[in-house]
């Protein structure tokens, strides 16, 4: 088993930052692979960006590219997501997610860990 737990969420302006962590605990190899996705009001849940246990390897959505920074310390079993430059539209509840495989299968939304979410709001 899996926990993740997420935090940093809050209320912010246009072009502000956040930073938003997920903290994880359980089998090591079930969080070979790490991502973020996220879900607005009305909208289906989508990917947002994915990293490998190794950090050599990243991906992401093409909505968040340059502005957003997935990174992790295995040390501290931590996933991190620095979102810059934020927009209205990036407004959601962010889920952290762990998937024991590859990044394409997380990047395709299979996911075998889900946390609770933290809420983003970004206002104009």
């Amino acid at each position: 088993q899996v926990q993740l737990v997420e935090s940093g969420g809050g209320l912010v302006q246009a072009g502000g930052s956040l930073r938003l962590s997920c903290a994880a605990s359980g089998r090591p190899l079930s969080m070979n692979v790490m991502g973020w996705f996220r879900q607005a009001p009305g909208k289906e849940r989508e990917f947002v960006a994915a990293i490998a246990r190794s950090s050599v390897s990243t991906v992401y959505a093409d909505s968040v590219k340059g502005r957003f920074t997935i990174s992790r310390d295995n040390a501290k079993n931590t996933v991190y997501l620095q979102m810059n430059s934020l927009k209205p539209e990036d407004t959601a509840v962010y889920f952290c997610a762990a998937n024991g495989g590859l990044l394409s299968a997380i990047r395709a939304g299979r996911v075998d860990y889900w946390g609770q979410g933290t809420q983003v709001t970004v206002s104009a």
